[in-house]
């Protein structure tokens, strides 16, 4: 598999609100990682150590203050006009809450037009075929287009925020903590749905999560950050059989099991 995003050496700082103060939290610090392209790979990691913020850097919600990072072989932060413009369709993200995600004004039709509208210049007809197979293959109702997202459940609503990231086809979803504000049955069925789509479009998923029971099922390699560094990488399998670090092995043994 070839590599999507190459990491080099990446540091995030932010600045402290206070313009009095001179201070400031180095939130990613010196992380190198790559994603291939097919894979499912895992961010794991307690609140606060990093794992958000490098996604936000991937989706250039957030600028380094050092390091690169190469999508398909080139710095995303000295792309011509042309890839600027292509960057959106190839990365899309879901973010944790499906409810403040969604703009509450507007209607489910309205939300998932709006990327085909920013970056295509697709009929109106053509449109709206994608929107009515996108929804179901995220199983639901092209009547759904015609409801505003506090009328649905937060399962739904995070289904709808799939659709929204896979309806310009990108190579990548990162997925920051897409199931955490979801009960455990719901839980399952987003997993098991982000685990359908990749099958059947051959995406490759950044998947972020605490969660280490949900990333054991899903991802194909492991990535375990602590305090903004990347101090473990691996196959799923041998982070989770053999696990080198100290902070790795204490992480493994505080996951909640059912037996």
């Amino acid at each position: 598999m070839d590599n999507l995003f190459e990491i080099k050496n990446l540091t995030v700082e932010y600045k402290s609100l206070n313009k009095e103060e001179n201070s400031s939290v180095i939130a990613v610090n010196g992380v190198s990682l790559t994603i291939k392209e097919g894979e499912t790979y895992a961010l794991a990691g307690e609140s606060g150590c990093g794992k958000s913020t490098l996604a936000k850097a991937l989706t250039k919600l957030v600028t380094p203050k050092s390091g690169e990072i190469l999508f398909l072989g080139k710095n995303i932060f000295k792309q011509t006009r042309a890839e600027k413009k292509n960057y959106p369709k190839e990365v899309q993200m879901i973010f944790q809450n499906p409810y403040s995600s969604l703009n509450p004004k507007m209607k489910i039709g309205e939300i998932l037009k709006e990327p085909l509208d920013i970056n295509t210049d697709y009929s109106y007809k053509r449109k709206k075929v994608i929107i009515k197979n996108i929804l179901q293959e995220v199983g639901l109702q092209y009547n759904s287009t015609e409801l505003y997202p506090h009328e649905f459940s937060g399962g739904q609503r995070q289904r709808i925020a799939i659709a929204r990231a896979l309806i310009l086809n990108p190579k990548i979803i990162i997925a920051d903590e897409p199931v955490s504000a979801l009960d455990a049955s719901i839980q399952a069925q987003i997993i098991n749905l982000l685990k359908e789509m990749k099958r059947q479009k051959n995406l490759t998923i950044l998947f972020i999560s605490h969660d280490l029971n949900v990333i054991r099922y899903l991802a194909d390699r492991v990535g375990i950050m602590y305090f903004g560094k990347l101090i473990e990488e691996g196959t799923t399998e041998n982070i989770f059989r053999f696990p080198k670090e100290e902070y790795t092995k204490t992480l493994l043994n505080s996951a909640p099991t059912l037996h």
